[in-house]
């Protein structure tokens, strides 16, 4: 790995760490990024927030036992401190995932279709350019956020908990914006919503009459 792919990965790291607490901070106090009027926003993050609960709610568990545990194993005060300042900071990093799911939904507003996951993902789809958008709900083969369709590179997958249920339909082959750049030229993308139906429906006002359908 050269000195700039360092540079430029230390750069990604930073600005999503930042974007995360940021989320958090945003989150907790309730204070939602303002949307264009008549946006409408669509959550992806149900399909993984048990399992994020279920991680916070052992991490958070497991301080106290760490702590007791080195309370009568190590003679070292820094060393629980350090511990405990590591727990939490686990903890509250894991909050501030979910924090940044929630506080990053879908959009879908008179420009086009915004697909977002947390902080790293952020790909807008232009109404001009989709011919039509229907509901289909698939299994991937990872749980990358980005993938391409093992089958049809031309397909590209914006999954959440290893699957999608939107498929969106390009009028000519389009590349998007991705975390570590432009993507392939793809004629079809597919992401996760938590309702499907509704997501389709809304984009059902922006496509040609007739063309989006939701399949259930």
């Amino acid at each position: 790995m050269g000195k700039i792919d360092v540079v430029r990965l230390a750069r990604r790291a930073v600005a999503y760490e930042w974007g995360m607490w940021r989320s958090l901070a945003r989150w907790l106090l309730r204070r939602p990024y303002r949307m264009a009027p008549g946006a409408e926003t669509f959550g992806y993050a149900g399909v993984v927030q048990p399992i994020l609960g279920v991680f916070i709610a052992l991490s958070t568990i497991e301080i106290p036992v760490l702590d007791l545990i080195l309370r009568h194993t190590v003679d070292w005060p820094t060393v629980r401190q350090v511990a405990i300042g590591l727990g939490v900071w686990g903890v509250l990093w894991m909050v501030g995932l979910l924090a940044s799911l929630r506080i990053h939904p879908h959009v879908v507003d008179d420009t086009g279709l915004r697909i977002r996951n947390g902080v790293s993902l952020d790909v807008l789809i232009p109404w001009s350019a989709v011919t039509r958008v229907e509901a289909h709900y698939r299994s991937l083969p990872s749980s990358r956020a980005v993938q391409y369709d093992p089958e049809d590179p031309a397909v590209l997958n914006l999954g959440v908990g290893s699957q999608t249920a939107v498929d969106v339909v390009l009028r000519e082959p389009l590349s998007v914006r991705l975390p570590k750049g432009p993507s392939e030229p793809v004629r079809e993308i597919r992401l996760y919503a938590d309702d499907p139906k509704a997501l389709v429906t809304r984009a059902r006002r922006h496509v040609p009459a007739g063309a989006s359908r939701a399949d259930g």
